[in-house]
């Protein structure tokens, strides 16, 4: 999931105090597009939504989290992507997150910042979220 990729990008360079705003407005992003897609809004604030984003961006055993983690340590995404998008299906998820909000015309500031760290080959610290 790109959020969690986000919240574990601020975790490799210790920036803390961000990855509360990342999670924030990453389940908005979620939201707002699951809404526009046809989702009823409240599905994203129970534990299929809120809950896993919280599980996700928070435990030291996802493996989005750490992708993020290793990328943010790096700088950027070239150092160990291609060994990670094997383990971490957020990479591809990104993807099509970021596709997702543009068919639909939704802003998805974060998860179009992660998509390009991962896939435009944007560096840290201007790409982060």
């Amino acid at each position: 999931m790109s959020i969690a990729i986000a919240a574990g990008i601020i975790d490799g360079p210790s920036w803390g105090q961000t990855k509360a705003a990342v999670m924030t407005r990453g389940i908005a992003e979620i939201a707002r597009v699951g809404v526009a897609l046809g989702a009823h809004v409240r599905t994203f604030s129970g534990l299929s939504g809120i809950g896993d984003l919280m599980v996700t961006c928070m435990s030291r055993h996802s493996r989005n989290r750490y992708v993020g983690v290793e990328i943010g340590r790096a700088g950027n995404s070239r150092p160990s992507l291609p060994e990670m998008m094997m383990v971490a299906e957020g990479v591809a998820t990104t993807r099509s997150a970021n596709d997702l909000g543009l068919r639909a015309g939704v802003e998805v500031p974060i998860i179009s910042e992660v998509h390009k760290i991962l896939f435009e080959e944007k560096d840290l610290p201007q790409g982060v979220p």
